[in-house]
């Protein structure tokens, strides 16, 4: 037994030793970030760096500077290169003028050398409208980054207020199961001496109950604003994440009754949407112009310059090397070539219905666009006009509650109200106090709305 006992002590001592081996502490660099704080500020810097729709603006608008670059290139000569080395040919002949047809076999080398140029002089204009086209474009794509980048903003300011207004209305649902909870410990203590009912008992407990399932109602709504948040992000759901707001994004604004009119005006002058719709407009009336160039000549100036040499290999002929051959025998030529096509099967007279079909339906898109902001903005004016005085009278209302609940509760605890009365103050206390807060955050949310709406450029 002493033998027994003495290899289980051997055989712990190692696997402690094992065990210390494995357990290696993590350092900084390879523990995950368990906790995140983050501002309004970082949480929109971090979406503009993650954003998927905002890396797919910035490629379009790459490609949109590649397509002018091949405009401009239009306007360059074509310049082409072939060159060819034969080490070795073999080619075999009938010999008609000696009496014995015999066949006459050559072997040589040889080497060859073409420079092509080609110039167009005129082409119906097609490539100057294709270059403004894709000016247009370029232009436009920048308006749809910004715009974009504006999305995004807007966005995670939606989910960034939603989360802190959830979490302050689990903040009040908590206070208010602590108060229920409380005052149930107080009636069970005064109905042990006989001061209240059992029936006034069991309804506290039934309140405590409802206020314990608002809590965790309120903690789900929580979960579920957080993850989108996260979602916005593009951040690990496992990272926690702890918002520190900032005072001054809920100070109330200094006008009460923005006015329509002057927002209006500098919506349709700086939003990026509308700039880039009327850009994609003007792009696609010199598509129609491209489309023309078809019915139209074109004039092209071409430029060959050609050298070569041939060295046969089992004949003897007063051939210079091939050297001097390729070096020697340069020839050039230069010419004017004009084409006109004139029938090609209604292709062009389709490409140019097509291109102005393509035109009228973007001016449809600019139209909806403009009378959509209009619209838009009366009803964000709307809005941000009732959460004012929605935020006023939710401070009124909830100052009324306070006071109501605070009377009712003397009230009660002397037995001059019944516990009808007191749920019934403490129900409207919890839903002013949850009205305010919902108040304060929808008019931070509805003057973000009013930004967005307007076209607010995003600070850098």
């Amino acid at each position: 037994m002493v033998g027994t006992g003495i290899l289980l002590s051997r055989y712990i001592f190692l696997l402690l030793i094992v065990a210390s081996f494995f357990a290696v502490p993590s350092t900084g660099e390879c523990a995950e970030i368990t906790e995140q704080k983050l501002s309004l500020a970082e949480c929109i810097t971090k979406a503009l760096s993650n954003s998927s729709s905002a890396k797919k603006a910035e490629n379009n608008l790459k490609l949109q500077g590649t397509d002018v670059l091949k405009s401009y290139g239009s306007f360059l000569p074509r310049l082409s290169l072939s060159a060819g080395y034969t080490p070795y040919a073999l080619s075999r002949s009938y010999i008609l003028d000696t009496p014995v047809t015999e066949i006459f076999k050559t072997t040589r080398k040889s080497v060859d050398l073409t420079i092509t140029t080609s110039l167009n002089l005129f082409n119906g204009f097609r490539d100057y409208a294709s270059l403004q086209s894709s000016l247009k474009k370029e232009s436009a794509a920048e308006y749809t980054l910004a715009r974009v980048l504006e999305s995004v903003v807007f966005d995670v300011t939606q989910a960034y207020f939603q989360v802190l207004l959830d979490r302050e209305l689990l903040d009040i649902s908590r206070e208010n199961l602590l108060s229920s909870q409380d005052q149930l410990t107080l009636i069970d203590r005064q109905f042990k001496v006989g001061l209240k009912s059992m029936t006034d008992r069991y309804q506290q407990e039934s309140e405590t109950e409802q206020s314990h399932l608002s809590v965790i109602k309120a903690e789900t709504r929580m979960e579920r604003s957080m993850f989108e948040l996260k979602r916005r992000l593009q951040m690990n759901p496992d990272i926690k994440v702890n918002l520190l707001p900032n005072p001054q994004e809920f100070a109330p604004p200094p006008d009460s009754k923005p006015n329509v009119d002057s927002l209006v005006a500098l919506a349709l002058q700086r939003r990026g949407d509308l700039k880039s719709k009327s850009l994609e407009t003007t792009a696609a009336q010199w598509q129609i112009k491209a489309a023309r160039a078809s019915w139209y000549p074109t004039l092209d100036l071409n430029v060959i310059v050609t050298s070569g040499g041939v060295e046969y290999l089992n004949h003897e002929y007063s051939y210079p090397p091939l050297s001097e051959q390729f070096s020697k025998t340069f020839g050039s030529s230069a010419g004017v070539r004009f084409s006109w096509l004139l029938f090609d099967g209604f292709q062009t007279r389709y490409a140019v219905e097509g291109a102005k079909i393509n035109l009228l339906n973007q001016q449809f898109d600019y139209e909806d666009l403009k009378r959509n902001i209009v619209i838009d903005l009366h009803q964000a004016a709307g809005d941000y006009t009732s959460a004012w005085t929605q935020i006023e009278t939710a401070k009124v209302s909830f100052s009324a509650a306070r006071s109501a609940f605070e009377a009712v509760k003397r009230k009660y605890e002397l037995g001059a109200a019944s516990f009808v009365e007191l749920s019934l103050a403490r129900a409207t206390l919890f839903n002013a106090r949850s009205t305010l807060s919902q108040a304060t955050y929808n008019l931070a949310l509805q003057k973000s709305v009013l930004d967005f709406t307007t076209g607010k450029p995003v600070k850098p």
